[in-house]
């Protein structure tokens, strides 16, 4: 077993605690195995710290329920934060006790933080990713009972996070309707 499968094999072990169930597997590791997915199909060629990343942008998620925090984008925006911060941690933390180097915890820390994101190439790469994660197994199901309106604000945003080339090809694997469709052309 190489680091990199036993980093992501730990990963996936922490996931596995998550008391949500999707189809009887702990949604959390579902979801990592998506991203993973997700990322080989779009870049086949990806580092060994973005793999990392992609497996564990939502390590341990459940421990901080969005519920905990004040409602409103100000509560939303500081959960989403401080989120960012623990799973980067935790991340680093299976990474150390595997031997990566200090500089390589950092990398997938500042990934998985989104730091550099339109700027860093594996940043925007993992954005894309998680948007496509997103699209692919989440969206139907996150639209359910959401008024027209802030749906569509949702996915321009979506699409604003992602790059040129993936929303090109959003357009081309997924059948979205308009006014969908258009948030990704422009």
């Amino acid at each position: 077993m190489t680091r990199l499968s036993r980093t992501l094999a730990a990963i996936d072990d922490a996931n596995a605690a998550d008391p949500d169930r999707e189809g009887g597997v702990p949604a959390a590791e579902l979801y990592g195995q998506r991203m993973s997915a997700e990322l080989d199909r779009l870049f086949p060629d990806a580092s060994e710290e973005l793999r990392i990343a992609a497996r564990g942008q939502h390590i341990e998620r459940w421990t901080s329920p969005r519920s905990a925090w004040p409602e409103g984008r100000e509560g939303y925006l500081a959960w989403r934060r401080d989120l960012g911060a623990y799973h980067a941690r935790r991340v680093g933390e299976i990474m150390a006790a595997e031997g990566y180097t200090a500089e390589a915890v950092e990398r997938v820390g500042r990934m998985i933080r989104k730091e550099g994101i339109k700027r860093d190439p594996e940043v925007q790469a993992l954005e894309d990713v998680i948007c496509f994660t997103f699209l692919r197994w989440y969206f139907r199901l996150f639209a359910e009972g959401r008024d027209a309106g802030g749906l569509e604000r949702i996915v321009a945003k979506t699409a604003r996070k992602m790059s040129a080339e993936a929303r090109a090809r959003a357009l081309a694997e997924f059948a979205l309707p308009e006014p969908f469709a258009a948030a990704f052309r422009g």
